[in-house]
């Protein structure tokens, strides 16, 4: 279960700003690790035995750059998707491409499918593709979408290693991790 907790953190010119965190328990994971999403949300992962508290401590350690990230991130709130440059691509593709290759993995934990490569290109109107010869190819502004949508684009593009189209066996093996799938293909389609 994801539980939302919440600090008071200081930046450079002691003002106090409320940061609401999620915390995620994997067993997988044997390290903390702090996320700052492009839509503003922060998850601290855990290993699956490690206390909430364990969370808290590491979330105020982490304060100055935490509260960087966050500011960033702002930047780019009333940023149309389609405006980014040619800049903002390399900027944010290996970044992109890391995102990709730790989300394929925490989802293929569950599908098992077998892949080639996974690329990472600036598109303008194609979140993610993948070929008949199981390579993976991603759009890098998936780092300016929500947890929720960068899943559920990973997840679909994932299940076509299987089903290589939009049968109603491909949308049953969306929706094994992505049940809300449909309000995510809706939400995507009005943001690219």
């Amino acid at each position: 279960m994801l539980v939302v907790h919440t600090k008071i953190l200081q930046d450079r010119t002691k003002q106090e700003q409320e940061v609401a965190y999620t915390i995620r328990k994997s067993k997988r994971t044997k390290s903390v690790s702090l996320t700052v999403h492009a839509d503003g949300t922060v998850v601290v992962t855990l290993p699956f035995r490690a206390m909430d508290s364990i969370a808290a401590a590491f979330v105020r350690e982490k304060e100055e750059w935490l509260l960087r990230r966050m500011n960033y991130f702002r930047k780019f709130e009333n940023t149309a998707l389609v405006s980014l440059t040619r800049k903002d691509y390399l900027k944010n593709k290996e970044r992109a491409r890391a995102l990709a290759h730790e989300r394929i993995e925490h989802f293929n934990f569950l599908y098992k499918y077998s892949y080639n490569s996974v690329s990472i290109r600036d598109q303008k109107t194609c979140w993610g593709s993948c070929s008949s010869k199981k390579n993976l190819s991603f759009n890098y502004k998936i780092v300016f979408i929500s947890e929720a949508l960068r899943d559920y684009v990973i997840v679909h593009e994932l299940c076509h290693l299987q089903e290589l189209n939009h049968s109603k066996n491909f949308w049953a093996l969306v929706a094994r991790t992505i049940p809300n799938y449909k309000e995510c293909k809706k939400e995507l389609g009005r943001i690219l």
